[in-house]
């Protein structure tokens, strides 16, 4: 990749804190809002936990994690938004028109709602530890070895829902669809050896069951990075996957319908 298109991708990047800095609300919102269920959850979460033979647990270990991959999810729409808004403010075609290759204008959408994924997982374990006692048995690395994956193959689910979707509605009812689904299969809100006899065989099947599997396996097994190299490695899978999706379908010429 030369400096040319390093350059045109920074643009974007730049264009992207702009905004965000000029409107931090939804990004405070979605990192306290899991830690405010928590403070409401943490009592079931306890029960659930001690059911199943975790007897010190504060429900915080699962509690934390839980509303941290679930709440993550809804970043999608932050995604989807940042691609829409340039139709809806009938700026699309002069990008189109520049320099910038497709790949480019692809790429540099992706950067800032990663960096703030990574973010917000990273003030909720913190704020998990300093507010419910959350505590962190095994390596904190391991953490980030299950995060960053996790950040990115949400950002990419984002990007292929782009690609398939029409219209912002679509987008916005697909995502959030989404959300809750992976949080109820992945066991974000109840441990996943409590989940329905219907769901276990479809969980494996959905990203946010391996984040809960990593996730749990560094805060209550006290495993270390080797430990959580399978859920890891299949939450690249995935990313890669919804990366193939995104090449295949999305067209820098199909016109998208925003909110106005």
């Amino acid at each position: 990749m030369g400096d040319g298109a390093l350059g045109r991708i920074g643009a974007l990047v730049r264009q992207d804190l702009r905004l965000l800095r000029r409107d931090l609300a939804p990004l405070i919102i979605r990192t306290v809002m899991p830690l405010l269920i928590m403070g409401f959850m943490q009592p079931l979460f306890r029960a659930a936990l001690r059911a199943d033979d975790v007897r010190d647990a504060n429900g915080a270990e699962q509690g934390v994690p839980g509303m941290a991959v679930m709440f993550l999810f809804f970043l999608v729409t932050v995604v989807g938004f940042s691609m829409f808004r340039e139709h809806g403010w009938n700026t699309w075609d002069r990008l189109r028109a520049g320099p910038s290759r497709p790949f480019e204008l692809v790429a540099g959408r992706l950067v800032v709602p990663l960096a703030v994924a990574v973010l917000q997982l990273a003030v909720v374990f913190a704020a998990g530890g300093l507010l419910f006692g959350l505590r962190v048995r095994g390596s904190y690395l391991a953490l980030v070895v299950v995060g960053v994956p996790l950040a990115l193959c949400v950002v990419m689910f984002g990007m292929a829902l782009v690609s398939l979707c029409r219209t912002v509605s679509q987008l916005a009812v697909f995502s959030n669809l989404a959300a809750l689904l992976f949080a109820g299969l992945g066991g974000a809100l109840t441990p996943q050896s409590a989940l329905p006899d219907w769901a276990r065989p479809l969980a494996p099947g959905v990203p946010s069951y391996w984040a809960m599997r990593g996730f749990s396996t560094v805060v209550l097994d006290g495993g270390g990075v080797g430990a959580v190299l399978l859920p890891a490695g299949l939450l690249c899978a995935f990313a890669a996957g919804l990366t193939v999706v995104t090449l295949l379908f999305f067209r820098t010429g199909h016109r998208k319908i925003s909110w106005s």
